[in-house]
C-alpha cells in the first residue's frame, strides 16, 4: 500500500460514547488484515497535556514510552493493538497554539498576521500528516476529543474538512452518535443522530460511516432511516450495542463489516475476513472464567477512570488465571487503625494505588501495615510503593516520624526524598521522571522469578525516590531493594521475600499490560491472590 490513508473519528450528541474504544477496534481490525497502523488523539483543551489535570476531571494520565503525559484513550490504543504510542500520538489545543506562537515569536511567519485559519489549522494538518509520513503507516486513525459543535473543537473540524478535500479517497470520517431509547414511549429515537450529522455537515464534513451507540438492538428499519436521513450507505451504518466487555467490541464491529466498509471507502481490496484467533481465545477464556478473585484498590480517587490502566491490567490478569477479577475501591481517606480490618475484609489481594499529594496517604500507610502483618498479597505502585517504604520505616525500623519530603519537608527520616536533579526546578510540568527507564533485577529476588529476565524496561511518572542512605537498614530487617536503575542507581522495586507477595514498584507496570501480552507482575499477583483465597 503506497500512500498513507487517514481515518478521522468524531463524536456527537454526548461525550463518553466510546470513541477511544471504536478507534482502538478499527486499529485492531486493520492490523488483523496486515496493515501497519497507528492511532492519535487530539484533545481540544488548552492544557499543554493532561499531566496537571485532576483525575476527577479527566481520569488517569497515561504515560507513553518517550515520557509524554497523555489522555487515557492512548492506554486503550496500546492495550488493543500492542502498538507503542509516543508524544506524536497525543496533541492538545494548548500544544498546537504553543507551537504556532513559538514560531511567530521566532519570526517564522515573516511578519504575517497569525490567524486560526490558516495558521492553527495548518499546524493541525501538519501533525496529522507528519505521523503517517515519518513512519510509513498504512493507516493513521485520528480521534478528535469532545463532541461536534463544541467551540473548542472548531479548528480541528476545519482542519479535517480541508484534509478530506485535499486527500480525496485517502480520508474517511467515522462519526459516532447516540440513539437513545425512550422508555415511556417505548421507542428508539434517531433525531439526536440526525442533528449531530447535520451539525457535522454544517462545518463541511459529510460522514462516510456512522457508528450508533445504543443500549438496545437497532432493527434494520432504524438503520435504514438513519442511512436515508444522513446520506450514508446502509452498510456503513453500524450499531455499537452495550457489551459485557469492551474487548468484545472489535469482534462485534467485524461482524457488522466496519473494517470492510472502511477499506471499500478508501479503495483497498477487502480480501478474506481475518480469524482474530488469539483475540477470540482471550474472549473465550474470559467467558469461561466464572470463579471470582477479589482485589481491593486502596486509593483516594473514587472514580473508575482514575485507575483505568490498573483496573484493565487486573482484569486481564484474572482472565489469564481463569478467574473473573472483582475490583473494590477502598477510599484511603477513611481507613484508620480501628477500621482497617473491616475495610479490607473479603479481599484476596490489595493494590496500594499511585497518586500525588498528602490526602489519603495515612490510610495507605495503615493498609500497608495491615497487609504486611497479616501476609495479604500486596502490590504497591509508585506512591503505593513509597507508602510501603514509609510504613516499614515507622513500624519496623523504629522511625516513628519517617516520611517523604513530598509530605513533610522537615522530616528527620526522609526515607523517600526528591531526586537530586529535581531540587531546583519549580515548573510543575518539568519536575518529573517520565517515560521508560531500564531496571536491573537481582537474580535471587521474587521479581526476577516473575519476569524471568534480569533487564527490564518500565515507564515512570514521579518526582520522589527511595533514599539509598537507608538501604542497609531496610535489607537488614527484611525489605529488599531488588530492582535498580543501572545509570542513576535509583531503587525501582522493593519486596519482602518472607511474605507471600509483598512488592512495591516505583514505576507503573500497568502502562505495559495489553490484552495479548498481560504484564507478568499483575498475572503473578492475581495468581497469588487466588491461592490466598483458596487457603482462607
Amino acid at each position: 500500500m503506497a500512500e498513507t490513508k487517514y481515518i478521522f473519528v468524531t463524536g456527537g450528541v454526548v461525550s463518553s460514547l466510546g470513541k477511544g474504544i471504536i478507534s482502538s477496534s478499527i486499529g485492531k481490525l486493520l492490523q488483523a488484515r496486515g496493515y501497519n497502523i497507528t492511532i492519535q488523539k487530539f484533545d481540544p483543551y488548552i492544557n499543554i497535556d493532561p499531566g496537571t489535570l485532576n483525575p476527577y476531571e479527566h481520569g488517569e494520565c497515561y504515560v507513553t514510552v518517550d515520557g509524554m503525559e497523555t489522555d487515557l484513550d492512548l492506554g486503550h490504543y496500546e492495550r488493543f493493538t500492542g502498538i507503542q504510542t509516543t508524544k506524536a500520538n497525543s496533541l492538545t489545543t494548548g500544544r498546537i497554539y504553543k507551537s504556532v506562537i513559538d514560531k511567530e515569536r521566532r519570526g517564522d511567519y515573516l511578519g504575517k498576521t497569525i490567524q486560526v485559519v490558516p495558521h492553527i489549522t495548518d499546524e493541525i494538518k501538519r501533525n496529522v500528516k507528519l505521523l503517517g509520513q515519518k513512519n510509513h503507516y498504512d493507516f493513521v486513525i485520528t480521534e478528535i476529543g469532545g463532541t461536534i459543535g463544541d467551540i473548542e473543537s472548531a479548528p480541528f473540524m476545519e482542519a479535517i474538512r480541508q484534509l478530506k478535500w485535499e486527500l480525496g479517497k485517502r480520508a474517511v470520517c467515522v462519526h459516532l452518535t447516540y440513539v437513545p431509547y425512550l422508555k415511556a414511549a417505548g421507542e428508539l429515537k434517531t433525531k439526536p443522530t440526525q442533528h449531530s450529522v447535520k451539525e457535522l455537515q454544517s462545518v463541511g464534513i459529510q460522514p462516510d460511516i456512522l457508528v450508533l451507540r445504543t443500549e438496545k438492538h437497532l432493527p434494520d428499519q432504524v438503520r435504514k432511516k438513519v442511512a436515508a436521513f444522513c446520506n450514508v450507505d446502509l452498510d456503513c451504518v453500524i450499531q455499537s450495542e452495550d457489551l459485557p466487555s469492551i474487548y468484545e467490541v472489535p469482534v462485534n464491529m467485524q461482524n457488522q463489516g466496519l473494517d470492510a466498509a472502511i477499506l471499500r471507502k478508501v479503495g483497498e481490496p477487502i480480501g478474506e475476513k481475518p480469524g482474530l484467533g488469539p483475540w477470540r481465545s482471550f474472549l473465550e477464556r474470559r467467558k469461561k472464567a466464572t470463579e471470582e478473585v477479589h482485589i481491593g484498590l486502596v486509593g483516594k480517587y473514587d472514580l473508575q477512570d482514575a485507575y483505568k490502566s490498573i483496573r484493565e491490567s487486573l482484569s486481564q490478569a484474572g482472565t489469564y488465571n481463569d478467574h473473573k477479577t472483582v475490583i473494590t475501591f477502598i477510599n484511603s481517606e477513611y481507613i484508620t487503625s480501628d477500621n482497617v480490618a473491616e475495610k479490607l475484609a473479603g479481599q484476596d489481594g490489595i493494590v496500594i494505588c499511585p497518586g500525588f499529594g498528602q490526602r489519603g496517604i495515612e490510610g495507605k500507610i495503615v493498609a500497608a501495615k495491615y497487609c504486611r502483618t497479616h501476609d495479604v498479597p500486596t502490590f504497591g505502585i509508585c506512591l503505593g510503593m513509597q507508602m510501603m517504604v514509609i510504613e516499614f520505616a515507622r513500624n519496623v525500623l523504629g522511625y516513628a516520624d519517617a516520611n517523604s519530603r513530598e509530605m513533610d519537608e522537615k522530616t528527620p527520616h526522609n526515607v523517600i526524598d526528591i531526586m537530586e536533579e529535581q531540587k531546583n526546578i519549580t515548573n510543575m510540568g518539568g519536575t518529573m521522571r517520565l517515560g521508560a527507564y531500564d531496571c536491573v533485577l537481582r537474580k535471587d529476588s521474587k521479581v526476577y522469578s516473575i519476569y524471568k529476565q534480569e533487564n527490564i524496561r518500565e515507564r515512570h511518572r514521579h518526582r520522589y525516590e527511595f533514599n539509598n542512605d537507608y538501604q542497609k537498614e531496610y535489607e537488614d530487617k527484611g525489605m529488599m531493594c531488588v530492582g535498580r536503575n543501572p545509570d542513576s542507581d535509583l531503587v525501582e522495586i522493593v519486596e519482602i521475600p518472607k511474605l507471600k507477595w509483598y512488592i512495591g514498584t516505583q514505576f507503573h507496570p500497568e502502562y505495559q499490560s495489553t490484552v495479548l501480552k498481560p504484564h507478568p507482575l499483575f498475572v503473578d499477583f492475581v495468581k497469588t491472590a487466588i491461592a490466598n483465597q483458596k487457603k482462607k
